[in-house]
């Protein structure tokens, strides 16, 4: 443990409780804090840049090997407020989506669903930056995800919530990302880990106070839309993910 483990973080709102512990010793001793948005940590976690991270689920499948790691992740039992398809038609009139470029599980997500619930097949738009938002108007849609679709939720006329339409589906949780490492960590370390991620959570009132943030209620978004703890039936539903990862419509 001499060497400090490199530990990716997700610069989202979402990640906030999760991540406040761990800029405190004891932890904070052992580790150096990355930043960075989802799609770039999975770059980060598969070159060997980052030892552990805040991972998209949607990455595992491309790792040689993996560990999930500690007892969090960011997941939602339903509707998740911050990953959507944004659109001024309905569904049945959208002819092109974007897609956000700093999301991989949720682009895998909404492909999914257009294909195998939503029955639909617009012309798909890899997004190369924030430019995109712009372009969400008549029958072109947008995915975005993160802190800036709460901005998007004061402009779209139609709001599809990702994690609600896979409960509709499969009466499971989704799991957007999670603590993952391409090696066992020590058990003390991953306990000191535990522990930090959980001081977060007890201090929700104390972060949404620090937030002063005044497009969404955070109140609502971290204590019932996102669900921050690991249980049977978050790893059920991502691993029924990871099979659907497997279907060509993935890809």
């Amino acid at each position: 443990m001499n060497k400090k483990i490199r530990v990716g973080i997700v610069s989202y709102l979402n990640s906030r409780p999760l991540v406040y512990g761990l800029r405190f010793p004891p932890i904070a001793d052992q580790i150096e804090l990355i930043e960075e948005n989802p799609a770039i940590l999975a770059d980060k976690l598969m070159k060997g840049e980052i030892d552990l991270g805040l991972i998209p689920v949607v990455t595992l499948p491309q790792l040689k090997e993996y560990v999930v790691a500690g007892k969090y992740c960011i997941g939602a039992e339903g509707e998740v407020a911050s990953v959507c398809l944004f659109s001024e038609v309905p569904l049945e009139e959208i002819r092109e989506v974007y897609l956000d470029y700093q999301s991989r599980t949720s682009v895998a997500l909404l492909k999914w669903l257009m294909k195998e619930y939503w029955g639909i097949s617009p012309a798909l738009i890899a997004a190369k930056d924030e430019g995109y938002r712009k372009l969400i108007q008549g029958t072109t849609a947008g995915l975005v995800i993160g802190d800036r679709a709460f901005e998007q939720r004061k402009i779209s006329t139609f709001i599809y919530d990702l994690g609600s339409e896979w409960k509709k589906i499969t009466g499971l949780p989704f799991v957007f990302a999670a603590w993952i490492s391409t090696r066992p960590l020590p058990q003390t370390f991953l306990n000191l880990f535990n522990e930090a991620n959980a001081m977060g959570l007890a201090r929700i009132d104390e972060l949404v106070a620090a937030e002063n943030f005044e497009l969404y209620d955070l109140q609502k978004y971290y204590r019932s839309q996102i669900s921050y703890t690991l249980d049977e039936r978050k790893q059920h539903g991502m691993n029924l993910f990871l099979e659907y990862l497997k279907e060509p419509v993935i890809l």
